[in-house]
């Protein structure tokens, strides 16, 4: 049984009047970790703290690598790991981003950050550790994920902090730094269909000690240490589990890891075969031009869909957004059976530039709202096979007709009879992380986000998705 607490800012009377009090009505609490702030002795139950992250509060933390500040308060150091008796391993990181190098005393750098996870990675069989203790937040950890109210997880928080969230796989992360209380949805640490399950990961931020708007400042949890859980037990997903806030932003890392290195090195040569020509001496020649939006592929043929080409039939279109449009479906199920159809030539979902796939979420979203004003429900499919120009097909269902559970059903068992593997993928997940650029596959969405997805192997009936709805 644990206590995880906000930013005390020297509060010590209010923070452990309110401990006494849960623990004269819950019982005893085994350990309190919290934020940065002033001492006195007295804790009720052993309470371990974060460093300082500001200047002003340096002179209380007398020694980088911890320390006992007063009876049962530890600081634990500037970085590390801590190992309680029984077993829980608690990682920490005092401090906020260092915006200058040196990195001030109350600041860490990307170096403690390496050398942090180094430590544990480097450990035979790591999977993961029990809790993180940061002072800011993650940056993009809202991203997949209910509200964040009025912080803005996308300019807030720290880089550093979301790397190494994403690499040590804490079962819970706790933060402090912007004073507002937020329990995200909990997030997987693996790739659907292609990586071994994992456990979830909670991150949950608090606010600061007594603050006036009485925003939750304090967050009981019981947790048996992830060395003593039955395997199976802790990898189980809970049914509102979304997909890793980070992965996009440690590809984008990786990318400038990549376009960092000396060009010499052969493995980055790969840039010969989309005909540029990287110099020898690893020098950019002086006509280099800014990089260009990467253009969608040309088709070989003539195509149906691509919105330039003469063969369109311009009368069926809808609407026309800045990358995607929507037409009438020729041959339609219903007479509102519609498309969404990207402008230039994709084959795919999974091809998208995010630009393209920003306006097909948002094509969706109002498709959404139509239909529901109008008593029915979307189905949505894509068959990426024997066809070279992405087609979205949104069939519209009265609600009055059947659930969505008796839609998903009905997919599940004509594959079944098909003999077509068609599993269900979370629904915060995204299609790009179970699939492929050049995979053939086939997908289901219903309008309340649940998911379907078949990767196509061999032969596959081309008119499947309009079988089952018809």
């Amino acid at each position: 049984r644990r206590l995880a607490c906000g930013d005390v800012e020297g509060r010590l009377e209010t923070i452990f009047g309110r401990v006494r009090a849960i623990q004269a009505k819950s019982g005893r609490f085994d350990l309190k970790l919290t934020d940065c702030g002033r001492f006195s002795p007295s804790a009720p139950i052993p309470t371990y703290v974060l460093g300082a992250n500001s200047q002003d509060t340096l002179s209380y933390f007398p020694d980088v690598s911890g320390c006992e500040l007063a009876e049962n308060i530890t600081y634990l150091g500037r970085r590390g790991v801590f190992s309680s008796c029984s077993g829980l391993q608690i990682a920490y990181l005092s401090g906020t981003e260092a915006q200058e190098q040196p990195a001030p005393a109350h600041s860490f750098s990307a170096k403690d950050v390496a050398e942090l996870k180094t430590s544990l990675l480097s450990t035979p069989n790591f999977r993961g550790v029990d809790i993180l203790l940061t002072s800011p937040w993650p940056r993009d950890v809202g991203t997949f994920a209910n509200s964040a109210g009025e912080i803005d997880t996308k300019k807030c928080g720290s880089r550093l902090v979301s790397d190494l969230a994403a690499s040590l796989k804490p079962r819970y992360h706790f933060a402090a730094l912007e004073k507002a209380y937020y329990e995200r949805l909990p997030y997987r640490n693996h790739t659907v269909l292609q990586e071994t399950p994992q456990h979830v990961t909670r991150f949950i931020a608090l606010a600061d000690v007594g603050n006036t708007s009485k925003k939750k400042y304090l967050y009981a949890f019981s947790i048996v240490p992830m060395s003593s859980m039955d395997p199976a037990q802790l990898v189980k997903q809970p049914q509102d589990v979304t997909e890793n806030p980070y992965r996009k932003l440690r590809k984008e890392a990786a990318k400038a890891k990549a376009e960092e290195e000396p060009a010499h090195q052969f493995f980055f040569d790969l840039n010969k075969h989309q005909g540029k020509k990287r110099p020898s001496d690893g020098k950019q020649g002086g006509d280099s031009q800014p990089k260009q939006a990467k253009k969608p592929p040309q088709p070989t043929g003539p195509c149906w869909f691509c919105l330039a080409s003469p063969e369109v039939e311009k009368h069926l279109v809808v609407s026309i957004g800045t990358h995607c449009y929507l037409a009438l479906a020729k041959g339609g199920l219903l007479p509102d059976h519609v498309l969404i159809l990207p402008i230039g030539h994709y084959q795919s979902v999974v091809d998208l530039s995010s630009e393209v796939l920003e306006e097909v979420t948002k094509y969706k979203a109002a498709l959404k709202e139509f239909f529901r004003s109008k008593g029915k429900r979307y189905v949505l499919f894509e068959r990426n096979y024997r066809s070279q120009h992405l087609q979205l097909q949104v069939i519209p269902v009265p609600l009055d007709l059947c659930t969505s559970e008796d839609i998903k059903e009905s997919f599940i068992t004509q594959a079944q009879e098909q003999q077509i593997e068609l599993l269900e993928i979370p629904e915060h997940s995204d299609i790009t992380q179970v699939a492929q650029p050049g995979m053939p596959y086939f997908y289901v969405e219903l309008d309340t986000g649940e998911k379907l997805f078949h990767r196509i192997r061999g032969r596959f009936p081309l008119q499947f998705g309009r079988w089952v709805l018809s």
